[in-house]
């Protein structure tokens, strides 16, 4: 691979555009190909200085990229995910796996030999790393209890920047779901990269309470792990953005780890301990000015140089497998 590995986006969104396409550069690396259904999105590639192609089969079979990342609605990861495997190209593919576990399942038996991450940025954002070593170095002692509150306003006519959008998000077919499928699975992600054990439970409760789309717009995720761990997460899209709606917290026996607004697509945030005996409060240092996307863009393109990484299908399917049983019984409620 060359030493700038080059990237193909497969969705050229708005948070390809906006957030992975500077962290790949930000990472040294270099998009160079976009592939996208729309001719609008295809224009804006080119304005951009990028090769565009309508779908990722043409991409591919240019050779215009070294690593794919896929940003496309949830329920067309499958396609661009199975044309990389049989070109042996490493792709990247957007949370969650797929909109249904049935097309991660096959998702899965596509890949073969051929290097896979599912983009749970957040394992890589550096508050969250510095969280992780502070937790196994014993800085709090044993884990009792993670707790997140991840939330935002995404109402039907939602857009990230007041221009015409196509809110998929709010689209139980595409989406496989709403509120819950798109946040939560980051914090479920991110509860294992932080204790080093996945959950073993999890149940959620839903609501649809504020916005007039036929998907949630809120829900209470609770969970534990086999040595018993308790998980809390509220994700919702019925949060007003001005409001206090980023925060993480890890309680153990001898402290808490709070982490402020480090939960999203940016860099920053805060990080601090407080001690279980004095109640005294420290800041942990972290690099505040690296992104999540930059991070995870980073990471990807080590483990495709054939370095020590920590992406793995089986364990992102059976997180996804864990949360389709949950989210099915919650829904017969909805």
């Amino acid at each position: 691979m060359a030493d700038a590995p080059r990237w193909g986006i497969v969705g050229y969104g708005w948070v390809a555009r906006d957030y992975m396409a500077p962290g790949i550069a930000a990472a040294g690396g270099v998009v160079t190909a976009v592939a996208d259904p729309s001719p609008a999105s295809r224009a804006r590639a080119e304005a951009n200085g990028l090769a565009a192609f309508a779908s990722v089969e043409e991409m591919l079979s240019a050779q215009a990229c070294d690593l794919v990342y896929v940003a496309t609605p949830n329920d067309a990861h499958a396609g661009p995910v199975a044309a990389c495997a049989a070109a042996g190209v490493p792709v990247l593919c957007e949370k969650p796996i797929a909109a249904t576990v049935q097309q991660a399942e096959a998702m899965a038996a596509s890949l073969g030999d051929t290097l896979y991450g599912t983009a749970f940025d957040q394992r890589h954002h550096p508050a969250h790393v510095a969280m992780a070593e502070a937790i196994a170095a014993g800085t709090i002692g044993r884990p009792v209890a993670v707790r997140i509150v991840y939330a935002c306003w995404v109402d039907p006519a939602w857009t990230p920047d007041g221009g015409e959008h196509d809110n998929w998000r709010a689209d139980p077919v595409r989406a496989g779901g709403g509120a819950v499928i798109d946040l939560a699975l980051h914090g479920l992600d991110l509860s294992e990269r932080l204790l080093g054990e996945p959950l073993a439970d999890l149940s959620i409760q839903l609501q649809r309470r504020i916005h007039d789309y036929p998907v949630d717009d809120g829900g209470m995720l609770s969970g534990r792990t086999a040595s018993g761990v308790l998980f809390q997460s509220h994700v919702a899209y019925n949060c007003a953005e001005v409001l206090p709606r980023r925060r993480l917290e890890v309680l153990g026996e001898r402290g808490l780890l709070v982490a402020t607004d480090t939960m999203g697509q940016t860099a920053g945030g805060t990080l601090v301990r407080r001690c279980g005996s004095t109640g005294e409060e420290s800041a942990i240092a972290f690099d505040t000015a690296t992104s999540p996307f930059a991070a995870q863009a980073a990471a990807f393109m080590r483990a495709a140089r054939g370095e020590p990484h920590d992406f793995s299908m089986p364990r992102d399917l059976a997180l996804m497998q864990l949360f389709d049983r949950a989210y099915t019984e919650a829904r017969r409620w909805l």
